[in-house]
């Protein structure tokens, strides 16, 4: 953790870890992963609130826990610009970090892959090996989505790539 920001390291050593080595094929193993996936992703979300930092709502979209789905927003320039967020977890995980996916933003920068996956291969991938299986899906929206929508948003707004839905009412209005 050297290196990083003191609000980083702050936040990422509040958050619980995980410490059953289970994926979704693991039968009772995988619930108790569960379980321990949702205690960390609500004290990471309390510890968000707490500092008005919120900036995500998430949740298992199927009972297994292997689809999950939900919004995540970014404010710039005193505007909130917020996206759908979606993503998988691999038969693999959880030695294999979970794909994010910005759907509606696909193609408006080249750090991302084809349906909207982030980028996160060179500085996130190697830090969730290091870390499994304490890493969990807390950890990888603090340490992989938040940086990433913190340096490519004001970049995608600044050059036009993506409008407040404000500005894109107006603009169809005219």
């Amino acid at each position: 953790m050297e290196g990083w920001d003191p609000s980083t390291k702050s936040t990422l050593t509040r958050i619980p870890l995980l410490t059953t080595k289970a994926g979704p094929r693991d039968g009772d193993a995988w619930k108790q992963r569960l379980k321990e996936e949702y205690k960390s992703l609500i004290a990471y979300t309390q510890m968000n609130k707490s500092n008005d930092n919120d900036w995500f709502r998430i949740s298992a979209s199927n009972p297994e826990g292997t689809r999950w789905t939900g919004k995540c927003w970014y404010v710039h320039n005193l505007l909130k610009y917020e996206f759908d967020l979606q993503f998988d977890i691999p038969v693999t995980y959880p030695a294999t970090a979970p794909e994010l996916e910005l759907p509606e933003i696909d193609g408006k920068t080249q750090k991302m892959y084809r349906g909207g996956k982030i980028c996160l291969t060179v500085h996130f991938k190697p830090l969730w090996a290091k870390n499994c299986p304490r890493f969990g899906i807390a950890h990888a929206l603090c340490l992989g989505l938040a940086p990433w929508l913190a340096a490519e948003i004001p970049i995608l707004v600044d050059s036009g790539m993506i409008k407040h839905k404000d500005d894109a009412a107006s603009s169809t209005e005219s």
